[in-house]
């Protein structure tokens, strides 16, 4: 009784936004606006799906029309160019211009990825984002510099991942780019 009550207020409710035209689906997805947007979420949702993706790499991109320009750091070759590929796969997309960098191959900076890493996770403030499924704060070494980006809640997170990276043995500079969540300042 008490389900079919609920399944008939729910039922209300679906009709009621239908009728007043508010529903999800109420959107002009023609709109030269709406479809650059759908095509931004699109290649965003590919480009971190990748299987090979993860916190030491870093990948961005600009739309400027049909034409897709993607930028970042990736430690694997093959990132670059299953990168490239599943962008041009997306809906709208007419020419990709990879400009990704392929870190270079370096046990000592391995080394230094890992020990940020753990430098930066495993601190208590910083725990809650290590559970991601990809946590927030990518870490890109190139030649012992390490370079940090993502994003964070606080500033306090932000100034935290900073002094565990400096403090890290070997890095020569540590470049911190980690955005605070709903500030302008980069």
């Amino acid at each position: 009784m008490f389900r079919t009550k609920r399944l008939a207020f729910a039922a209300t409710l679906v009709a009621a936004g239908i009728a007043s035209g508010t529903t999800a689906f109420a959107y002009d997805n023609h709109t030269p606006a709406s479809k650059e947007a759908r095509m931004v979420r699109q290649i965003r949702h590919e480009l971190i799906m990748q299987p090979f993706y993860g916190v030491f790499d870093d990948l961005s991109f600009r739309v400027e029309g049909n034409t897709v320009t993607l930028f970042g750091a990736v430690v694997r070759p093959s990132m670059k160019n299953s990168s490239e590929q599943v962008v041009k796969d997306v809906e709208g997309v007419d020419r990709v211009i990879n400009q990704i960098e392929v870190l270079p191959t370096s046990p000592q900076d391995d080394r230094i990825r890992m020990a940020v890493f753990r430098a930066i996770y495993g601190h208590p403030a910083m725990t809650r984002y290590a559970i991601q499924a990809i946590p927030p704060v990518h870490i890109i070494v190139k030649n012992g510099n390490v370079k940090l980006v993502g994003m964070v809640g606080t500033e306090q997170d932000r100034t935290i991942a900073n002094i565990q990276a400096r403090a890290v043995p070997g890095t020569f500079q540590v470049d911190n780019q980690i955005q605070v969540e709903g500030s302008s300042k980069k």
